[in-house]
């Protein structure tokens, strides 16, 4: 296990595509293995590539990218303009919903971060607010869409460690709705510190309100669908996303009439690359999957770690310190890919819910795509917004106490995650 760390880390620090340091270090275990053919390596990347709960993942990404061209999301900004525009700090607020609500449409931080930061973004900046504290709270407020079904990260993580997709997409409506109010309050302490405030904004009536949630009806119904369908046994989370497919079509084209043959060759094209960049790195770790599973290795770090430490709290913690300082170098996708089928036994075995555990996980790792040195997220904002990094890095500081603070509490209220799952699933 050791020579696979070492090939891969060599190969990242050479600059090589994910995907290929995955599957090259993978075909070490087996070229150096006494045991185990190069064939069975082979072998390992076909399986996963014929996984049905896998399909998820595609459908998804491509109902994302459906989804920004039916005009969902000008509605969703327009309905949390009307909701929150008129408080301190109002577009950052606004930020920060939107990224609830597109949580359950695009699935993807990265995703969500780039388009607040070429819609919203610039009327931060031009509204008086700081660069720094524009590009924090867009990156930051992506964060949530690591825990608001559906997922990409859940998703995988329920694939790689055998949970019920179900079952997460159920646990992470309350923190990602949670995380939403902790980011509200840290953007509008600091708004109301500097009089981040729109003088022609004003707080809406009942009936405003009511015109503009009418208006993005079908996107505010599209989170309600998917999880009471999958609840309801009409779809699994598989066929959800199919569903999702056709459902942006049909509300692009016969709802919102602005979904053309030209917008959706767009949408397929973006989604293909985006698609076919995730799949071949979860392919490519199919075979370092096997490698970790046929080393045992589940098995010693757990019996280390239930050696050394008797509280499962403490051994969930010192796993998301190592699984924050992974974040700060890896993206999301390859830790979830790599240590979930490592760190799900462990946490069963010392008593921890594998639900509980995932949602701090998706949060954590995902959490390192908003930071330096390496966050994806953070340098997608900073260079659509011309922000400099210690700016940002300066202006963080609030968002990231709040979510310290919110995975404090997930960590030690662990009801307050699995209530909805064991509400609806026993």
């Amino acid at each position: 296990m050791a020579l696979i760390g070492i090939v891969f880390f060599a190969l990242m620090l050479l600059g090589a595509p994910i995907a290929f340091a995955i599957g090259i270090s993978g075909f070490t275990f087996f070229l150096t293995s006494d045991i185990m053919p190069v064939s069975i390596g082979v072998q390992k990347i076909a399986t996963v590539s014929q996984s049905f709960p896998l399909l998820a993942v595609p459908f998804f990404v491509l109902a994302g990218h459906l989804m920004n061209e039916s005009g969902i999301t000008d509605r969703l900004f327009t309905f949390s303009k009307v909701a929150v525009g008129w408080m301190a700090g109002g577009l950052a607020q606004v930020s920060i919903i939107l990224s609830t609500l597109m949580g359950g449409v695009s699935g993807s931080a990265v995703a969500d971060a780039a388009m607040e930061a070429r819609v919203l973004g610039p009327q931060m900046i031009s509204n008086g607010y700081s660069k720094g504290y524009s590009s924090a709270v867009i990156a930051m407020s992506s964060l949530i869409t690591a825990t608001i079904p559906p997922s990409i990260g859940l998703i995988l993580y329920g694939y790689v460690g055998q949970v019920s997709i179900g079952r997460l997409f159920m646990a992470g409506i309350v923190p990602g709705v949670l995380m939403m109010a902790f980011l509200m309050v840290a953007a509008w302490l600091v708004a109301r510190k500097r009089n981040y405030v729109m003088s022609d904004m004003r707080k809406p009536t009942a009936g405003e309100l009511g015109r503009a949630a009418w208006g993005a009806k079908w996107a505010l119904l599209f989170p309600v669908l998917l999880i009471g369908s999958i609840r309801g046994g009409l779809f699994t989370p598989s066929e959800v996303g199919a569903f999702a497919v056709v459902y942006a079509i049909l509300v692009g084209v016969f709802a919102h009439r602005v979904m053309t043959f030209e917008t959706i060759k767009r949408a397929f094209g973006h989604a293909l690359s985006d698609i076919g960049l995730i799949m071949l790195i979860i392919l490519m770790s199919g075979m370092i999957g096997f490698a970790i599973i046929f080393l045992q290795v589940p098995q010693s770090v757990a019996g280390f770690m239930l050696e050394s430490l008797a509280n499962p709290v403490l051994i969930v913690t010192v796993i998301l310190i190592g699984l924050f300082i992974a974040g700060l170098f890896f993206e999301s996708t390859i830790l979830v890919l790599l240590l979930t089928p490592i760190l799900v036994p462990v946490v069963v075995k010392a008593g921890v819910d594998p639900v509980h555990f995932g949602i701090l996980m998706m949060t954590i790792v995902t959490f390192g795509g908003m930071t330096p040195p390496v966050g994806v997220a953070m340098f997608t904002v900073c260079s659509l917004l011309d922000t400099k990094i210690e700016d940002y890095v300066k202006e963080s500081w609030p968002f990231i106490a709040a979510i310290m603070a919110l995975v404090a509490l997930l960590l030690f209220v662990p009801g307050i995650v699995l209530f909805l799952p064991n509400l609806m699933y026993g």
